[in-house]
């Protein structure tokens, strides 16, 4: 398949219904609307395929753009491959369900990760501290240090109150990553939840939205689900 192929069906695919949900968002035109479910039909005959991934990620289109992320071979990409695709990365739903999850298959991904997180922008920051959790919950806790994990949570509770707003979402959803995915700092992780939350982040959509972890991190240890590793990040 070729661009203009991938683009058709794509667009064969959009729901206005969709469409309006993914601009209420942040999303913005050009965009179809797709399920990203109703994607994986295009993947299995595109496979893995960097030079169609670039070539869909650069249309700037939404749907494109995240069906990019699912054929996009992570090690093939350089830390400015990464750079590159996050200035493109206008809203959330680019930065931390496309690029954040594409890097965070890469071998590079805690490195790149590491310098977003200390970059002072809001959506690279985002994205950095959400490839941790997709990482976090997929790869053996042996392949992160934990001194470094403890340093970031407490980062975490001494700066994510004047933090921005994607930025907020994605370190209490650290904290909770941390308590149910890596064992060697749960009790830290909960602590940390509760020192913080409730954690309110700014809504233009009126009234303010509190976050608060405790409970879901108590959810997840009553179920005996701590631990918990999924198997695939991507579709």
């Amino acid at each position: 398949m070729n661009l203009e192929t991938v683009m058709q069906e794509l667009e064969a695919l959009g729901k206005d219904r969709l469409k309006k949900m993914y601009m209420a968002n942040g999303a913005r035109e050009p965009l179809f609307g797709v399920a990203t479910g109703e994607m994986k039909p295009i993947f299995k005959k595109t496979k893995l395929n960097q030079p169609l991934a670039e070539q869909l990620y650069a249309t700037g289109n939404y749907d494109a753009m995240y069906f990019a992320g699912i054929i996009a071979e992570p090690n093939a990409m350089t830390e400015a491959d990464y750079d590159r695709w996050m200035d493109s990365a206008y809203f959330y739903m680019l930065s931390d369900f496309v690029v954040a999850v594409t890097l965070s298959e890469a071998d590079i991904a805690q490195e790149v990760a590491d310098k977003w997180i200390a970059s002072g922008e809001d959506l690279r920051m985002s994205a950095g501290w959400s490839c941790y959790c997709w990482l976090l919950g997929s790869r053996p806790d042996r392949e992160f240090s934990e001194s470094k994990l403890a340093k970031m949570l407490e980062q975490v509770e001494h700066t994510i109150h004047d933090a921005p707003v994607r930025t907020k979402y994605s370190m209490h959803n650290f904290i909770y990553t941390v308590a149910t995915s890596y064992l060697p700092l749960h009790d830290k992780a909960a602590a940390t939840a509760k020192a913080v939350c409730p954690v309110e982040v700014k809504s233009d959509k009126g009234k303010n939205k509190l976050l608060n972890a405790v409970e879901n991190i108590q959810k997840m240890a009553d179920r005996g689900k701590l631990g918990f590793k999924r198997k695939h990040v991507r579709c």
